[in-house]
């Protein structure tokens, strides 16, 4: 005649490792998926990045060479003085928008990179407390 508590406690155990295994399963199977997802938006992004900056660095020389020739291009003291103070004023502008637009691609593109590990790890806890 078997015991009912040891049965129990077999039937305890056998459950507990199946949940164990399922967690285990999810976690290998989907965790290189997700690395693998998230290196693939890693370099998308930091390809978008690198591209960004080009552009702005090309953009700033394009400036930067404006500038210097209407510079040379004045005539008087004051022109070269309101010249001056209209090229620092759409410089400080242009300063601000670029490293709001770098900032907001940074946080999209992090965002993006980790989004898959992140859904990785939701649905482990999913399963660990199912």
């Amino acid at each position: 005649m078997a015991n009912p508590i040891v049965e129990n406690i077999a039937k305890t155990n056998a459950d507990a490792l199946a949940k164990s295994s399922r967690v285990t399963e999810t976690i290998m199977n989907g965790g290189a998926a997700a690395l693998s997802e998230s290196g693939n938006a890693s370099k998308a992004g930091v390809q978008e990045l690198t591209k960004a900056y080009q552009d702005l660095a090309a953009k700033n020389v394009q400036n930067l060479t404006a500038a210097v020739r209407a510079l040379s291009a004045v005539k008087s003291p004051t022109e070269f003085i309101e010249l001056q103070q209209k090229l620092i004023k759409d410089g400080v502008e242009a300063a601000v928008a670029d490293s709001r637009h770098i900032a907001q691609l940074t946080t999209a593109v992090f965002t993006a990179a980790f989004e898959p590990v992140k859904k990785q790890i939701e649905a482990v806890q999913k399963t660990a407390w199912a």
